[in-house]
């Protein structure tokens, strides 16, 4: 067999060989039921016997994985499917919808989610001597990228100190800063970079998006927003489309049509309440703007979503 030959089937072997004890770790974890939050607060673990509907999100910076199963995720008009050989990426607070499309009692589907903290990418950039990225073609928030053997691994071992409870404190800020080493040096690390690059405008964005998603519920206007970012208005709206994939008023509307349809399941918060509660002056609007977004009146949708998590 030609050298080539036996790389590559080393390769394959060493990812089903990772994949398969990452499989287990996430499958023992969670067992009983869907497990959202672990002890490294950064990191949750995720798992679903069926496929979904579409669920109202707010994407954090983030990687995410996909160790069984397959996942898509809706962004503005753009879609991003995601499985065991490509993982999520996103690098702003975006509000999106997503759907577990692979999933079954026999192979249900397992996933993670590891929050990104963008002073420790910047810290990274700063003190390090890093490689130059990947070209990237597009500055939108969220890509898809190749789950790599390296990246893998990382994972692997973050997962596997769940077992190990004194050795997160010492072991996983350590394994978190390779995670973040490997994904600035991978094929998504420009779009992290920018981010995390104080005087830029993807920095300025990120910052203004920061902002909205903590106050999205007041009153506001597009020249607050471009004073926030010190840019022109048609600069403005160019770059936070060519982040978010929404125009600011999309991105405010979707904020707090999420944030209605979070407070109408899990806080039993009736429509006309939670459209005050995020913004809306008028129900009728809101209601409006509500089933256009999610393709049902508010109550049939939240009907139909309390049967699913029922």
């Amino acid at each position: 067999m030609a050298n080539n030959e036996k790389q590559s089937t080393y390769k394959k072997n060493s990812n089903i060989d990772h994949y398969l004890e990452l499989k287990n770790l996430i499958a023992q974890l969670t067992s009983k039921g869907e497990l959202h939050t672990t002890l490294i607060p950064e990191l949750s673990l995720f798992r679903r016997d069926e496929p979904t509907q579409m669920v109202a999100s707010l994407y954090e910076p983030s990687i995410c994985l996909v160790i069984q199963g397959a996942k898509r995720v809706f962004l503005g008009d753009e879609t991003y499917e995601y499985n065991t050989s490509r993982y999520l990426i996103t690098s702003v607070n975006l509000p999106a919808t997503v759907q577990v499309i692979e999933a079954s009692p026999e192979k249900p589907y397992l996933g993670l989610k590891l929050n990104l903290n963008r002073h420790e990418i910047s810290k990274m950039m700063v003190n390090c001597n890093l490689p130059s990225p990947k070209e990237q073609k597009s500055n939108r928030g969220m890509a898809t990228g190749e789950l790599t053997l390296p990246l893998l691994t990382s994972f692997q071992r973050l997962v596997d100190l769940l077992n190990h409870p004194d050795d997160i404190p010492i072991l996983s800020p350590l394994i978190q800063k390779e995670i973040i080493y490997r994904l600035l040096t991978g094929e998504q690390g420009t779009r992290l970079r920018q981010i995390a690059s104080a005087g830029s405008q993807s920095h300025h964005m990120a910052t203004v998006i920061d902002w909205l998603n903590d106050n999205f519920k007041k009153q506001i206007t597009i020249d607050e927003l471009t004073d926030k970012a010190c840019m022109s208005t048609s600069t403005f709206h160019h770059h936070f489309k060519s982040i978010t994939a929404m125009s600011p008023l999309q991105y405010i509307k979707t904020l707090r049509l999420h944030e209605a349809r979070r407070l109408m399941l899990m806080e039993d918060i009736d429509a006309a309440h939670a459209s005050f509660h995020v913004g809306y002056d008028s129900p009728s609007q809101f209601s409006r703007e509500y089933k256009r977004q999610f393709g049902e009146s508010p109550q049939k949708d939240i009907k139909n979503l309390s049967k699913e998590f029922n």
